[in-house]
């Protein structure tokens, strides 16, 4: 059926246009990978630009909508949950959304969570506030409990908004309805903080977070400058991936070190922490650290348990690293003070800042596009700076997106802290000719 959307087809009108099937974006828009698909007479691997479709699937006035939250919290939630509900209900007349309490949970009747009514008003001021709405959960549940309830309610559109775990429930969701022949949309929305989602430019949260970080990164400099050898530990989110700490470090450049779970390092060595710090300390120097969450975990002692989600349980590298450093150095010649700060719940909870809230917004909306268009089995995110339509198998197949070590990024980290290129003796032989000069530019020795 044609959409209520008012929008044009003709391009070059002055006016806002639906978007056409046939509009895409190259997964990888580097010359080079360009040149080899064109050698090849093939074309390069895309992704379906998201949008306002021409034509829609359901019919709004007999759809009913379900909304769920997953995982850990993280800023902006909020936002997306009014930014679904304002344009389905505005946008396209959708007159019943029910948002589903406490994650997969909330579809396992075997829990008791009540659904929420979600309309204009009740969602008009959520995103002042951080947190979610609809309670979130972790841990997985029985599919054909979860497609039960989506039959029983008569859902027929259903948006999941999490991380790697929540695309992996969704997409087997979406495999269970398609075996029983359901007409029941599946969309769903990457929530990650670490920003570490395959085939996105950004996840919501993640700015505000290296802003919240950076106000963390502050105070531990203000605290270790202002003591003779101190020292500001500041320990951030990353399980898989340092994106936070390395833009949080980038956005401060008050940091001497930055350690992320993509850059091994250790303790002992010519090249490791200790040496590192010896040498600073010895110069009489203050030293701010930045560590994510999931460095250096060959350095704890490995546990075999796991969360909810299944992800094995991190051991805890920021109380390691205040330790160690303290019974080195605590009672030596030179006086040593170390200050350890772990914002990583107050960013999660926070508010969504005014960047990510306008992310939350745009991302919220091309969500709803999809979905009402009929779109399923499918993630809605940011590619090269536009929305686009990615399959649920292919995050699910790709695994989590990492900080490249030969990428700008990490270089410009090495260069604005000035750490060495390697903080172990064994990668450190791979770099040997290779030094950071105070200005920055990689030179030969």
């Amino acid at each position: 059926m044609r959409s209520p959307l008012d929008l044009t087809t003709k391009p070059g009108d002055g006016l806002a246009d639906f978007t056409t099937e046939e509009a895409r974006v190259v997964a990888d828009l580097s010359l080079e990978s360009l040149r080899v698909f064109m050698a090849r007479g093939e074309e390069p691997p895309s992704l379906q630009r998201a949008g306002a479709r021409h034509k829609i699937y359901f019919d709004p006035s007999k759809l009913k909508v379900g909304i769920v939250t997953c995982g850990g919290l993280c800023p902006g939630l909020n936002d997306v949950i009014r930014g679904l509900v304002m344009t389905l209900y505005y946008g396209y007349g959708v007159r019943s959304i029910q948002g589903f309490r406490y994650g997969f949970a909330g579809l396992n009747p075997e829990f008791g969570y009540p659904t929420t009514e979600l309309t204009p008003d009740t969602v008009r001021d959520v995103h002042r506030a951080g947190g979610t709405i609809l309670g979130t959960s972790r841990g997985a549940h029985s599919v054909v409990t979860m497609v039960d309830t989506l039959e029983r309610m008569n859902i027929r559109l259903f948006y999941a908004i999490g991380g790697g775990g929540t695309f992996q429930g969704a997409l087997a969701l979406h495999d269970e309805i398609k075996r029983r022949r359901l007409k029941i949309g599946v969309v769903c929305l990457p929530k990650t903080i670490d920003n570490d989602i395959p085939l996105v430019d950004r996840t919501f949260g993640f700015h505000t977070a290296v802003g919240l970080a950076d106000e963390a990164i502050q105070a531990a400099y203000f605290e270790a400058s202002s003591l003779a050898n101190g020292v500001g530990l500041v320990k951030l989110m990353g399980r898989h991936a340092g994106f936070i700490a390395a833009n949080a470090a980038l956005a401060n450049r008050n940091v001497n070190l930055v350690l992320v779970p993509e850059a091994h390092f250790e303790l002992e060595g010519k090249r490791g922490l200790f040496a590192y710090m010896d040498d600073r300390i010895g110069k009489g120097k203050s030293t701010v650290i930045v560590v994510a969450e999931g460095a250096g975990q060959h350095l704890l002692e490995a546990t075999a348990t796991t969360d909810a989600s299944g992800n094995v349980k991190l051991g805890d590298i920021g109380l390691f690293l205040k330790r160690a450093l303290n019974e080195r150095y605590t009672g030596g010649e030179r006086n040593f003070s170390l200050k350890y700060i772990n914002p990583s719940y107050t960013i999660r909870s926070a508010p969504a800042s005014p960047s990510d809230a306008i992310f939350c917004g745009y991302l919220a909306q091309v969500a709803a596009h999809a979905g009402m268009a009929g779109k399923t089995g499918i993630g809605v995110g940011r590619s090269h700076g536009k929305f686009t339509h990615i399959p649920l198998r292919t995050v699910v197949a790709t695994g989590n997106r990492a900080i490249n070590m030969e990428s700008e990024l990490w270089l410009s980290v090495l260069q604005s802290t000035g750490q060495p290129l390697a903080m172990c003796d064994e990668l450190a032989k791979r770099t040997a000719k290779l030094s950071l000069v105070p200005n920055g530019i990689v030179v030969g020795q």
